[in-house]
């Protein structure tokens, strides 16, 4: 087996008949719903009073700090779990041509959180929908804003899949990988709202991982955020790339 399609039918196969996938996809759309209509309602009736001015598609999509950590532990395992039960040995009989198999996980891996997350996006959209705020419209995609916010907020997860999967390809073992991602995304925004100075926060804001990426979801007072909503995408891109690349060096150069 060496040709790209048959590698990635191959990782297929690895993913839908692993248990833990079917479980870490269902935690990602459950907890993206779900946290979702919690922070919605509590601003229902009268919780939002005189002076609210919620930002409400960000608010329906505010599942996304629990979503996110199903898919940082499915895409990590899509790694590491190979090399802790000597499977990759196989794989590797199977598939020789290690970059080729990189990219099929990659492939494979990002296409089911890409899947699952626009389900998980759908679902906090109608979740959206069925919440009234007091003098608010409903959510609705069809505002240019808010379908970006939506639409960047599946391209997220994407993202954070491939950065998940390249930090496991480089430290090839479960709870390192896993503890280094969420430490990529949780540390510095704490770490920002710690720091007194504004020059540096906004810095911390605009280079961090997951600050940046989720100034996407933003649809109101724009002129607030430390980055460009697609920018900041793209600085979440540029972590992914960088984790792709070091991981497809690790594992093309190291035994396995």
């Amino acid at each position: 087996m060496t040709g790209g399609g048959a590698a990635v039918r191959m990782e297929w196969t690895k993913l839908r008949t692993v248990p833990s996938t079917a479980w870490s996809l269902l935690a990602l759309v459950t907890l993206m719903v779900a946290a979702s209509a919690l922070l919605l309602w509590t601003l229902g009736g009268a919780a939002c009073g005189t002076g609210c001015d919620p930002d409400l598609p960000r608010l329906s999509l505010g599942g996304i700090y629990l979503a996110q950590l199903p898919v940082v532990v499915l895409s990590v395992l899509a790694v590491t779990a190979e090399y802790e039960t000597m499977m990759i040995r196989t794989t590797l009989a199977a598939q020789p041509r290690r970059l080729t198999l990189l990219g099929a996980k990659a492939a494979v891996v990002s296409a089911a959180v890409l899947v699952a997350g626009l389900v998980g996006v759908l679902g906090a959209w109608a979740v959206g929908r069925s919440v009234r705020v007091g003098g608010y419209p409903p959510v609705s995609p069809a505002d240019a804003a808010t379908g970006r916010a939506y639409l960047g907020t599946v391209v997220y997860l994407g993202l954070v899949a491939l950065l998940s999967l390249g930090v496991g390809a480089l430290v090839r073992h479960t709870a390192g990988a896993v503890t280094t991602v969420i430490g990529l995304l949780y540390v510095a925004p704490i770490v920002g709202q710690l720091i007194t100075d504004e020059r540096w926060r906004s810095r911390v804001e605009r280079y961090a991982p997951m600050s940046a990426g989720l100034s996407v979801q933003a649809t109101r007072h724009l002129e607030r955020l430390a980055v460009a909503p697609w920018r900041g995408v793209g600085v979440l891109a540029v972590y992914a790339v960088v984790a792709l690349l070091l991981g497809a060096v690790v594992f093309r150069v190291r035994d396995a």
